[in-house]
């Protein structure tokens, strides 16, 4: 059977986001976050961001190829290892398979066509296995993306466990996993709700 799930977390406690979510918030959790700027923390939560749950690894968007994170300040995209992700997606299936156009986009909830609403949401995908910042990663996005609705990012084909991708796109695993930086910015005030994530994958 071929299942999809999303993990978040902290200080190595990831928890399945089965049926909850991500919220971003201002400081702490519930603060709103001042039009056009960027969240300073990021929760688990429901659809509406009113239940907390653990706080995540927040990842602020500063610049085209940099963040502040919680834990270290600023640091390029390139610095961070798939430990500090914002959001892990992982693919499992029964037996070994390889993964190819997986696409991830950032929609309304309604439509996977349709661009969230209110909010302007960057992501970043790494592919950084080593479990320090020292090392430079050739692999993960040195830059942030801005999908909206049809215009999908694509993820990186096969990764494998932990994304350690021995075999390049060849890697036939039960398990891939993929690690991204999310970071959300409102372009007006109010709640944002009607804002998702959608992941889409063949395999073979």
């Amino acid at each position: 059977m071929a299942t999809i799930s999303f993990h978040a977390g902290t200080n190595g406690s990831i928890a399945n986001l089965s049926g909850s979510g991500l919220g971003f918030f201002g400081t702490n959790f519930g603060d709103s976050v001042e039009v056009s700027a960027y969240q300073d923390s990021t929760y688990i939560t429901d659809g509406t961001g009113s239940t907390q749950g653990a706080p995540c690894e927040n990842a602020k968007y500063i610049n085209v190829s940099g963040c502040i994170q919680s834990d270290a300040g600023e640091r390029m995209l390139i610095q961070i290892p798939n430990a500090l992700a914002t959001l892990g997606i992982r693919f499992t299936h029964d037996s070994a398979v390889k993964t190819q156009n997986v696409k991830l986009r950032i929609f309304d909830r309604s439509n996977i066509n349709n661009p969230a609403s209110g909010v302007i949401c960057k992501v970043a995908e790494l592919v950084h296995p080593e479990p320090t910042a020292a090392t430079v990663s050739n692999s993960s996005d040195s830059e942030w993306s801005t999908p909206v609705g049809s215009s999908f990012m694509p993820l990186t084909a096969s990764p494998g466990t932990s994304g350690e991708r021995p075999n390049g796109p060849e890697t036939s695993d039960t398990q891939h996993d993929w690690y991204t930086l999310i970071s959300a910015s409102p372009d007006s005030i109010g709640a944002k709700t009607l804002f998702g994530l959608y992941v889409s994958l063949e395999y073979l």
